[in-house]
């Protein structure tokens, strides 16, 4: 018996060669990526002159800041991973360090703005074009008394979690829409969300098997017209009653199974494109962490929100041009 027991019939399987690859622009790729740990941070005059909130057009209490000085704050708490009270001491240095004028907007203030504030979405590359949509999910924990509990006490709580929605531009890799859901919500239900985000036509809409559902094809279909829909039938997956007079994308995927295997199927479909997908979430989970430290779920979209557009500022510095080699 060997000391591995999962490598009793290594012999026997079927082994799958690793790809490789070379970038091909590596000069300026590596320059990106020094480039995204870079410290530099400039006020321009547009938002030395935007800092402060314009002048008040109702009556009542106003605010002090602009939406641009909440949105600084947030964001660079999202990068750099910090609470409200060390982000402020963040802003309050760096404006110190520039030799601004500038006030600085305290913790009780970027909590109570951070629900109602509007976060900027990232341009598309090419908004003119249809666009080919990647969409994953992943959970992100909640952060809070029960992580202290269980450490100090040794008490077991039942952890509290959020379920993260993204939908990625192939082309791109910028992450063009997103939403925060609970645990209990289904990944199909929520694919409207990400499609309301989404002012052009889909092209592709690729995701895992756990969108095989009717819903799904149709609320793609109602967004965009005629759109190639990928998504793996279920093992247990039956054809429609209309599958040989007027099949459907899903029978059709089905008959391509049957005839073709499964692996012929995910490289005629275009289905082993999806892996960007889930290279965004790693790399949110990296970044920005796993953790909403946030208390409502109001807060925490607008944090989710903030932090995808502080990844798409980062992968919209440079990304690998490579080619596979074998």
């Amino acid at each position: 018996m060997p000391i591995l027991p999962f490598k009793l019939n290594q012999d026997r399987r079927h082994h799958i060669p690793k790809q490789k690859h070379k970038v091909m622009n590596w000069r300026e790729y590596d320059a990106s990526l020094r480039q995204r740990g870079s410290l530099t941070v400039w006020f321009m005059a547009e938002a030395i002159a935007g800092w402060r909130a314009g002048p008040p057009t109702t009556p009542g209490g106003q605010p002090w800041y602009s939406p641009l000085a909440i949105l600084t704050g947030l964001t660079l708490r999202a990068v750099f991973r910090l609470a409200l009270r060390q982000t402020e001491g963040l802003i309050g240095s760096i404006i110190g360090l520039l030799g601004l004028t500038l006030a600085v907007p305290d913790h009780t203030t970027l909590s109570r703005r951070a629900k109602m504030i509007e976060v900027p979405r990232s341009p598309l590359r090419h908004a003119s074009e249809p666009l080919h949509l990647l969409v994953d999910s992943t959970g992100l924990r909640l952060c809070g008394a029960g992580e202290w509990l269980l450490e100090k006490h040794g008490t077991k709580t039942r952890r509290s979690w959020r379920k993260l929605h993204i939908g990625l531009d192939a082309g791109s890799g910028q992450i063009v829409a997103a939403s925060l859901t609970a645990k209990e919500v289904d990944d199909g239900a929520k694919v409207g969300l990400l499609l309301d985000q989404i002012t052009g036509t889909v092209a592709s809409f690729t995701v895992d098997g756990v969108y095989d559902q009717d819903r799904v094809y149709a609320r793609v279909a109602e967004h965009s017209p005629e759109p190639a829909i990928v998504v793996p039938p279920r093992a247990t997956a039956v054809p429609s009653g209309t599958a040989t007079t007027a099949p459907t994308q899903r029978d059709r995927h089905l008959q391509q199974i049957a005839k073709y295997g499964c692996m012929a199927w995910q490289k005629s479909s275009g289905y082993t494109t999806r892996a960007p997908a889930e290279v965004a979430i790693g790399r949110f989970k990296q970044v920005i962490g796993n953790g909403l430290r946030l208390r409502t779920d109001d807060r925490r979209a607008t944090d989710v929100g903030v932090a995808a557009h502080a990844l798409n500022r980062k992968v919209g510095l440079g990304r690998p041009n490579y080619v596979r080699t074998a």
